[in-house]
């Protein structure tokens, strides 16, 4: 009765933070979006007291709510204690119901947004303006906001589907998101979204329909090797900013990226996001918006909390090798490719990182704290003490 009280408690909350996240994609306002982020947060506390943990795993999340309260007393932002009690509210729940829950959840509401845009209620169905050089064109939002928006949301539900019916479905059903694919873009004209899409979906067919490759070690050390680039491309675009013009070759790749690079020293007074700008544990005036995700990481929340969360994820890579789960590290390492351009993942909105809920199921095992007896929040104190529970 207390598994199954905790269970929906989860996902009430998770519902709020999806509606929340389709909300801010939409054309709506919503002026009590902090206090719903407050609800969640005592939502998915109260599933952690009514969950059972072993000793190690308490002191986990203790250690990583103090690192997040400390964030807060620093910064003022408030997400890295969300963060930790939601993964650490993921225990029990199922991970595969989560993302199931959340594909159907999303999926309904976005529909529910491009319906609502075609039929003339709510939101622009396209837009006109100069989005890259100097041409000015039409693209289509349907609802979204921004056409980058519109092929975001279609990227983020391909990766669902893909984890979740992947290694059920035969080669020849990934030709639809192939086709699909393509048909947004020609709706949306957003590169990026494409191609990091194709990306996962040609990674998806490869190792799905190859059983020895997708047990090879190296597979899943490809994912770590594009995780370990994207922080130190960051480094380089916050260090090379302001003189990008004189370096020929990252001014090249630059123009890949829509010249965000360029950008991130030019756009703001402050030079938001370049590398004087961060700090160990941020500081409260850094909350400039800017496409590179990466470094929108170091740039908010601090160098120190950045590297321990490129720590945690390197540990779910390992555990996902050991799982054998090909299909989670395409969604990762389409994330983290993705992240490298936008910034949507790395927001206050929890429900749109999907690598939190991977963690969030593999904590224990990752921290190799899933052995030994377990107990509820109020034994928490003593088991700490002693290490361990009768």
């Amino acid at each position: 009765m207390r598994q199954k009280t905790g269970n929906v408690l989860f996902f009430t909350g998770l519902t709020i933070e999806l509606l929340i996240l389709l909300a801010d994609k939409s054309a709506l306002t919503n002026p009590v979006e902090g206090r719903l982020f407050q609800l969640t947060f005592l939502i998915f506390a109260v599933k952690v007291c009514m969950t059972r943990y072993t000793v190690k795993e308490w002191a986990i999340i203790a250690l990583f709510e103090i690192l997040g309260v400390i964030s807060y007393l620093v910064t003022g932002r408030n997400e890295i204690i969300r963060i930790v009690t939601m993964i650490a509210a993921c225990r029990d729940t199922g991970e595969r119901a989560i993302f199931s829950y959340m594909f159907k959840v999303v999926l309904t509401g976005c529909l529910l947004i491009i319906s609502l845009s075609v039929s003339g209620v709510l939101g622009a169905v396209k837009l006109t303006g100069i989005f890259r050089g100097d041409v000015e064109e039409t693209r289509y939002c349907l609802g979204m906001g921004h056409p980058n928006s519109l092929h975001c949301m279609f990227f983020m539900l391909v990766l669902l589907f893909l984890y979740l019916y992947g290694k059920k479905i035969r080669w020849y059903g990934y030709i639809p998101l192939f086709l699909l694919n393509f048909g947004v873009f020609f709706l949306t004209g957003s590169k990026t979204g494409m191609m990091v899409t194709a990306f996962a979906v040609a990674a998806a067919l490869v190792l799905a329909c190859s059983e020895r490759l997708r047990r090879e070690k190296f597979i899943y050390g490809i994912s770590a090797f594009l995780l370990m680039c994207c922080a130190a491309v960051a480094w380089l675009a916050a260090a090379l900013s302001e003189r990008i013009l004189f370096h020929e070759g990252i001014r090249k790749f630059d123009r890949l990226l829509s010249d965000r690079i360029f950008n991130l020293y030019y756009d703001s007074a402050s030079h938001a996001g370049t590398l004087p700008t961060w700090r160990w544990l941020g500081v409260p005036e850094n909350e400039y918006y800017f496409d590179l995700g990466w470094v929108r990481l170091f740039y908010w929340y601090g160098i120190l909390p950045a590297c321990v969360f490129i720590l945690v994820l390197l540990l779910l890579i390992r555990e996902l090798y050991r799982e054998k789960e090909y299909m989670g590290i395409v969604l990762l390492s389409a994330l983290f490719i993705y992240t490298l351009v936008e910034a949507h993942i790395v927001s206050v909105y929890l429900a749109r990182d999907y690598s939190l809920f991977m963690i969030g199921a593999r904590f224990g095992p990752m921290f190799g704290a899933d052995k030994g007896k377990k107990g509820y929040f109020f034994q928490a104190p003593a088991m700490l003490l002693r290490g361990g529970v009768s």
